[in-house]
């Protein structure tokens, strides 16, 4: 039984999916005081909220139980997402059901500005007729600039087209493809972007690439009487040099729907600016928006707790490519990481330095889950902690000095990875492929071929190729209520040196490890127990 609290008044069709389930306990509670969410919060396995609860470090670190994080908005503004990280909890938002009603509130909002429409109300609800002091603006002809061609810019830009508007954006992430779909001409800077544009609008995240982006010297690059709209995050318009620019009549007007520090002060002087709108953060606000961001955290949070599917999580290792096709790509590269660990490990290596993985073609969008897993496999038995997931695998191993990475490779078969373990002067190379609906399978060991289902626990042992070995250890595990499950021996030459990769059910204990090296010719014994996954 998995238990969920859910705080800020998440939609209820969203809940009900996760009420549904009889596996978790769903606990509604309205926003609660800090003191009181974190004597409440050791209990949960998952909690859901928006934006009005804070989910600091000190929350998560109290959070023993915790293993995801549902916000049911874009935002993780009040997530802090590295403490989660590192504790291997997953981070889950809804980044595209409010997507529509973003889009639609910046055109409602930025006509609202060009037409006057809130002087005009207040005009005629103190019972004035003045028909000739609100000569508005139109969007048609007018350069519309967009900063971040994502989901919401994309939506933007489609709209803009049915108002006649020219769009040009600057997003150095998106490719030129995507641009031309949208018949978006690139700007290929943000000063240039700047230089033509009439009505400026921001759809990126807060970032320290961001944070301040549009400030005094680019207010002053837009062409005079331009708009700026701004509803993505508070701090990526400097609110001070808006503001000047407003007062001066640089600008012909604004819209601001975030704030750095919300909500807004009750005497912030963006209150008396003249043209500017001041929304209290509703791009999301509407029905259908808070309806479908419901559905998609709490269906996401359900996969997350019962199904252990993060690939809606924003942090997990590197993203995460489709999930269920990578899942037992991922379950052989984790063990192949075990075995080479434990094999370098009765060598007499204790420390590994390097982790490198190869893979084929066709796992090349999933190398991100797969190197995160690779980590995992090599940590697991070594560091204690019992949060050791595709989530922090990465993180806790570049903090132990681990350098990690992967490459595509063409020389492999199809869904095959190898995996790499080197310090100091040794290494070895693991190899597994994982077929399409098949079985995974571990198919080499250094120079070694072999042919076996990595499952519960694995003995690696290499003896001389002499007659009589495969029978000594058969027999021994046997005595020791040991289940062979399959038995692959592999040889380069005969008469020289063997490996036998076999997979056995239940434990296999250090006594009968000892006992498998006191057999005659066997040379080593490494035991790997595979945690479930």
């Amino acid at each position: 039984m998995f238990r969920v609290l859910v705080t800020d008044d998440v939609d209820q069709e969203g809940l009900a999916l996760l009420a549904a389930e009889p596996l978790l306990q769903v606990d509604e509670v309205p926003t609660l005081p800090k003191d009181e969410l974190l004597a409440r919060i050791p209990d949960y396995d998952a909690i859901v909220g928006r934006s009005a609860t804070r989910i600091s470090a000190e929350l998560l670190k109290a959070g023993t139980k915790l293993k995801v994080i549902g916000r049911a908005g874009v935002g993780v503004d009040n997530v802090a997402i590295d403490v989660a990280t590192a504790l291997g909890i997953a981070v889950i938002n809804a980044p595209a059901g409010n997507t529509v009603a973003v889009a639609e509130l910046f055109f409602g909002a930025t006509i609202g500005l060009l037409r006057q429409l809130p002087r005009a109300q207040q005009v005629m609800e103190n019972g004035r007729w003045d028909r000739n002091s609100f000569l508005g603006r139109e969007l048609k002809g007018k350069t519309l600039g967009i900063v971040g061609l994502g989901r919401i810019g994309s939506e933007v830009a489609t709209r803009a087209h049915a108002f006649g508007m020219t769009v040009v954006a600057y997003d150095p992430y998106i490719a030129d493809e995507r641009f031309t779909a949208l018949r978006v001409r690139r700007a290929p800077s943000l000063d240039a972007l700047l230089a033509e544009t009439n009505v400026l609008t921001l759809h990126v995240p807060l970032t320290d690439e961001t944070r301040g982006m549009i400030g005094k010297r680019e207010l002053a690059r837009l062409p005079n009487r331009s708009v700026v709209v701004n509803m993505a995050r508070g701090g990526i318009v400097d609110e001070a040099a808006l503001l000047a620019a407003l007062q001066g009549d640089q600008l012909r007007g604004a819209v601001l729907d975030v704030y750095e520090a919300e909500p807004l002060a009750a005497d912030s002087p963006l209150r008396s600016a003249p043209n500017l709108i001041l929304l209290p953060h509703l791009g999301a606000n509407t029905v259908e928006a808070q309806r479908n961001v419901s559905r998609d955290v709490c269906l996401a949070v359900r996969d997350a707790l019962l199904r252990n599917d993060l690939s809606k999580s924003i942090n997990v290792a590197g993203g995460a490519g489709e999930w269920g096709d990578l899942q037992p790509a991922m379950l052989v590269v984790r063990r192949a990481a075990a075995v080479a660990r434990a094999v370098l490990a009765d060598q007499g290596m204790r420390a590994v330095r390097r982790v490198a993985l190869r893979v084929s073609p066709d796992l090349a969008h999933g190398t991100g889950a797969l190197l995160a897993a690779a980590a995992a496999g090599v940590l697991e038995g070594v560091i204690e902690t019992d949060r050791l997931n595709l989530i922090n695998a990465r993180s806790l191993a570049e903090t132990r000095g681990l350098e990690l990475s992967v490459g595509e490779s063409h020389e492999l078969g199809a869904r095959t990875i190898e995996v790499a373990l080197a310090g100091g002067m040794q290494q070895l190379a693991v190899t597994g492929t994982a077929p399409e609906g098949g079985t995974p399978r571990l198919t080499q060991i250094g120079s070694f071929h072999i042919d076996v289902n990595p499952r519960q626990t694995l003995l690696i042992l290499t003896n001389h190729d002499v007659p009589g070995v495969i029978g000594r250890v058969g027999t021994l595990l046997g005595e020791q209520h040991v289940n062979i499950a399959e038995y692959h021996q592999a040889r380069l030459a005969q008469g020289g040196d063997a490996l036998a990769a076999v997979s056995v059910d239940g434990e296999v204990s250090e006594v009968t490890r000892k006992a498998l090296l006191e057999l005659p010719d066997v040379l080593t014994a490494s035991v790997v127990q595979f945690r479930d996954e």
